[in-house]
């Protein structure tokens, strides 16, 4: 295939891929004063490194002037006084404008970063329930900064380009115009080279990106299920795939490596080609070679000294924006990553009412309606829910029962507000009033209890970051766990590993229900509470639901019978469906 026909080929693809640019630029507007700025400034640098090659050639033409005789002190000062200033003033606005770059592109970052928790994490509204574990954190983690050269490279260098390089090229042409031609009439063809670098390149970072993520997924999946593993016997074959993944992210990142080499060579050999034929048209002249019509035949060294240095000045912005492209095609790849974890889709958005904050008091029960609501995963056909309808008062509790797998949690999740339906309304009522469901006015216990790295005072701050350690104490006191503290060799000060690491099952959920009723909600969510508890432990926290169960609204799954007596209602799924 021609260079021709592979160029219109890759523009032909960018046409087709209009969305991924359209939404880097979106993504580039928190920071686009300061990045203008950076280009700016890198672009006036420019005017250094013209005071600095005067300043040079100055320096030479005084220095030939001198070969038969003395060269006095005073003609040496100003041309080195002139270098000087121009290197000074250069390193200044390169300085600044990297400055400029690098607040640009964390004021980007930071915005991603902030939408991209939010989006996993809401305060309000429902979460992304199709997102895995490893998707929002390798997206904050890794994908976001890989737009920093994006950022910092490329669009100030477009910036840099036009003022920068016209700025050298008006001063070569003040001392010879021809050179100037010379170099004007290779311009044309950066743009060409620069969709050369291009090619392939977003391709080989996006398979490189979805090679990382997939590697990172199943790891944090092996050191979860390690125990599991190892008892199986199967931990040999968990490290030979993981070393097969380990290999095939090496080979696409050599790939990544390769193709940018090459492509930069290739701007190199343009810049090397150009500058080679200035400085053969410069000695001929020197050296009276030259004689052809129209074509300039007198240059002094000076001159011929300052165009010299300045064509590689001229073509330096060029050779950023070449790095910068290939950046760009890194960044679109990594765009492309990220676009699930940030776009929400429009039929699930519900406009949010105002949350109950952890710490209100005193906020009325909520009821709780669901309209025929349907809920489907993607693994699944068979829906999660199907045409499920809940109609609860305020301060009532309804127990959802049924075999694992009927939907008991995707029921609660919906009722929460923490997913939303694919069919069908989550409603909450205030006051007689139907808004959509909010988790800001729910308190959730999961299962299992989900407990954070950090002290037990902490976890327990969650729910009110203003609670007092008297508060603290009251709390589990209320629900009958005066010796849960006791217990523990460090009372609040006691540190948890990941995942509560360091408390019993019990302890765990003894903590989560503590947590629960410091938040104070008017909506109580409870996802199999007494799981994997003992009957001493089981009965424990049934005494605990029912101080919990006061003046709230309580949605509960569960297998257990005991639990049954708390119902005012009880309905049963069975493959997504109510009877």
């Amino acid at each position: 295939m021609s260079s021709t026909a592979v160029l219109l080929d890759e523009l032909a693809a960018e046409r087709t891929e209009d969305a991924v640019p359209d939404r880097l630029r979106t993504w580039a507007a928190a920071g686009r004063p300061e990045l203008r700025r950076a280009g700016i400034l890198r672009g006036a640098a420019q005017l250094g490194t013209v005071l600095w090659a005067s300043g040079l050639s100055w320096a030479a033409q005084q220095g030939l002037s001198a070969l038969h005789g003395d060269l006095p002190t005073a003609d040496v000062v100003p041309p080195a006084l002139l270098t000087a200033a121009g290197v000074a003033l250069r390193a200044g606005l390169l300085a600044a404008g990297d400055a400029a770059a690098a607040r640009g592109a964390r004021d980007v970052r930071e915005a991603l970063r902030r939408r991209i928790i939010e989006t996993a994490l809401p305060a309000r509204g429902p979460a992304r329930t199709a997102l895995g574990d490893a998707a929002p954190a390798r997206a904050v983690d890794g994908e976001v900064d890989q737009l920093t050269d994006w950022l910092t490279g490329y669009l100030p260098a477009r910036t840099t380009m036009l003022l920068g390089s016209g700025l050298v090229l008006a001063a070569i042409a003040c001392r010879s115009w021809f050179v100037a031609l010379l170099v004007l009439a290779a311009t044309p063809l950066l743009p060409a080279n620069l969709k050369v670098i291009g090619l392939g390149t977003q391709a080989a970072v996006r398979a490189q990106l979805s090679a990382i993520r997939g590697h990172q997924a199943r790891l944090l999946d092996h050191l979860r299920g390690l125990p599991t593993l190892a008892g199986l016997g199967a931990h040999d074959e968990a490290a030979r795939a993981l070393e097969r993944d380990d290999g095939e992210v090496a080979r696409r990142t050599e790939k990544v490596l390769r193709i940018a080499f090459l492509s930069t060579a290739w701007v190199e050999l343009l810049i090397t080609g150009t500058l080679a034929v200035v400085a053969t048209y410069c000695g001929l002249v020197l050296l009276d070679y030259l004689h052809l019509p129209v074509v300039p035949d007198r240059m002094s060294l000076s001159a011929a000294l300052f165009v010299l240095v300045l064509v590689p000045a001229y073509f330096a912005p060029a050779r950023d924006l070449a790095a910068g492209y290939h950046a760009r095609a890194q960044a679109a790849a990594a765009a492309e990553l990220l676009a699930p974890v940030l776009d929400t889709p429009g039929e699930n958005v519900l406009p949010p009412a105002e949350p109950v904050r952890p710490g209100r008091r005193g906020a009325a029960p909520a009821g709780v309606r669901l309209e025929a609501v349907t809920v489907r995963h993607p693994e699944r056909e068979a829906p999660a829910l199907d045409g499920v309808s809940v109609q609860l008062a305020p301060a009532e509790c309804l127990v959802v029962t049924g075999p694992s797998g009927a939907g008991k949690s995707s029921l609660l999740a919906v009722a929460a507000g923490l997913s939303a339906p694919h069919d069908g309304r989550a409603l909450h009522v205030l006051d007689g009033r139907a808004v959509p469901a909010d988790p800001g006015r729910v308190s959730w216990v999961g299962q299992p209890a989900h407990l954070l790295p950090g002290t037990l005072r902490e976890n327990l701050l969650l729910a009110r970051p203003t609670a007092s350690d008297h508060d603290l104490l009251g709390a589990a006191a209320a629900l009958g766990f005066e010796d849960l503290l006791d217990t523990l060799p460090q009372g609040l000060d006691t540190p948890l590993g990941e995942r509560g690491t360091g408390l019993s099952s019990g302890q765990s959920q003894q903590l989560a229900l503590v947590r629960a009723l410091l938040r104070d909600a008017p909506l109580l969510c409870l996802d199999e509470p007494t799981a994997h508890l003992d009957q001493e432990a089981e009965q424990r926290v049934l005494s605990a639901l029912r101080t919990l169960a006061r003046d709230r609204t309580v949605l509960l799954a569960t297998h257990s019978p005991a639990l049954l007596p708390l119902a005012d209602q009880v309905i049963t799924l069975d493959h997504g469906r109510a009877r």
